[in-house]
């Protein structure tokens, strides 16, 4: 069983930068492939970026690519999003989850581990 906590999230302005962290527990975080999603207001949850379990490989949404990086320090069971050039748009709840696979271009949410969500606000 593994437990994310999210952190990071708040409101900015667009064009800031945010870092959200992903923090495990109770589990082996550093051999799970992690992946970062969102809900926008009144939508449905949406792929942001994913990850191999050692970070070599990763993957973005379209609205990610070339703004958001997704990594990870295994020794510190933490992952992270660090997100850039923010826009108004971008304002959800941010989740992160692990899985027992890696899946190229997978952007479904079929996940085994979620955290709780950290809110993203950006004004514009």
């Amino acid at each position: 069983q593994v437990q994310l906590v999210e952190s990071g999230g708040g409101l900015v302005q667009a064009g800031d930068s945010l870092r959200l962290s992903c923090a495990a527990s109770g589990g082996t975080f550093s051999t799970l492939p992690m992946a970062w999603f969102r809900q926008p207001p009144g939508k449905e949850r949406e792929f942001v970026a994913a990850s191999t379990w050692g970070g070599d490989t990763t993957y973005y949404a379209d609205s990610a690519e070339g703004r958001f990086a997704i990594s990870r320090d295994n020794a510190k069971n933490t992952g992270y999003l660090q997100m850039t050039s923010l826009k108004s748009e971008d304002t959800a709840v941010y989740y992160c989850a692990v899985r027992h696979y890696f899946r190229f271009l997978d952007v479904g949410n079929d996940y085994d581990y979620w955290g709780q969500g950290t809110q993203v606000t950006v004004s514009s």
